[in-house]
């Protein structure tokens, strides 16, 4: 079930280009901060820790971008772009083809080409296996032993039709990935830079690191978020835990990390050490119940990031800063700006 508000976003709004490519800083981009008390606050992203509180904890996706779309040609001679997702424990890939929009007639048993005289075939759509035409996503698989370094050679990153021109991956990296797997960078945490962290630091907000390995980001209106990769590390669920004890707010750094966070809740409300697929969608069903904050980007009416946006700070103030940033004309997507979220503490 997708968010009932709606709005369009002008295309003039869509970051075209990493805002170094714009004149500016990693962390130069604008910051829009809404808390629960008073109006949204106008900033640029490296104002971020003095927004943030002694005892507070950000926590951070530590994966890294693969660079994952691959050129091709199919078996009925059409150029194809391969976008890998996710490695399934079958040793599977999960796939969507694009050309540059979605290839709405492909079938299971069409193969494509790729570099290096590499071949991958449709198996089944995916997560209806029982779909033979017309799936987004695909099981497929390819003659590949090792397909991450087969990627770092042939691959580039993902991008979309809004983004003018193909930009190096170290444009899709946060400074502190370290384990590659992400098919699109977890992009929340792309304006932070190493200065930004210690200045977090000596203020007396710490830093925790997860991993969840993201999906393509291509979800349809409605559509559920797919089953991710994630780990939550012992030291990470004692640190999580602790700040709560304290009074310190969590506040995470992108949708990922509060899926993979919350995904860690027990049903006493305590972090566990973790690791696996998750499955869990939050919304109004499930609101989030250890993050307090999020800092993310802006996404468009209808994505499923809109209710894991509104499980943890409500609706109302989601759609305030929505519509700030809308009449501040901030920019969209994963080259674009950035929203704080500060709703009130939880008891």
């Amino acid at each position: 079930m997708s968010s009932a508000i709606t709005f369009s976003v002008p295309a003039t709004l869509f970051a075209a280009e990493p805002p170094e490519a714009r004149g500016l800083a990693r962390d130069e981009v604008r910051l829009l901060v809404t808390s629960s008390a008073g109006e949204p606050a106008h900033a640029i992203f490296r104002d971020l820790p003095r927004f943030l509180e002694p005892g507070d904890l950000v926590v951070i996706n530590v994966s890294a971008t693969v660079a994952a779309a691959v050129d091709g040609v199919d078996s009925d001679g059409r150029d194809a772009t391969v976008h890998f997702s996710t490695p399934l424990p079958t040793g599977e890939w999960l796939v969507e083809l694009r050309d540059p929009a979605r290839v709405r007639d492909a079938f299971a048993g069409l193969t494509v080409t790729l570099p290096e005289g590499t071949t991958l075939t449709l198996v089944a759509g995916y997560p209806d296996a029982g779909q033979e035409l017309g799936s987004r996503l695909w099981r497929a698989v390819i003659d590949q032993p090792d397909v991450l370094s087969y990627l770092w050679g042939v691959g580039r990153p993902i991008s979309y039709g809004y983004v003018g021109r193909r930009w190096p991956l170290t444009d899709y990296e946060t400074v502190y990935a370290s384990i590659p797997g992400s098919a699109e960078m977890p992009s929340a945490g792309r304006p932070f830079t190493k200065d930004i962290l210690g200045e977090l630091r000596e203020r007396g907000v710490s830093i925790a690191p997860i991993v969840l390995h993201t999906g393509v980001s291509s979800l349809e209106a409605g559509e559920t978020p797919l089953p991710e990769r994630f780990r939550v590390s012992r030291t990470t669920a004692r640190r999580i835990n602790q700040a709560r004890r304290t009074g310190g707010r969590v506040v995470a750094v992108g949708t990922t990390v509060t899926r993979a966070v919350e995904t860690a809740v027990d049903h006493r409300g305590i972090v566990r050490p973790a690791a696996g697929w998750t499955e869990l969608v939050l919304g109004p069903e499930r609101p989030a119940k250890v993050v307090d904050g999020l800092i993310t980007g802006w996404h468009e009416p209808g994505a499923s990031h809109w209710q894991l946006l509104e499980a943890v700070a409500g609706s109302e103030l989601v759609a305030r800063a929505y519509d700030a940033a809308l009449a501040s004309r901030y920019l969209w997507h994963e080259f674009g700006d950035s929203c704080l979220l500060l709703p009130d503490r939880r008891g």
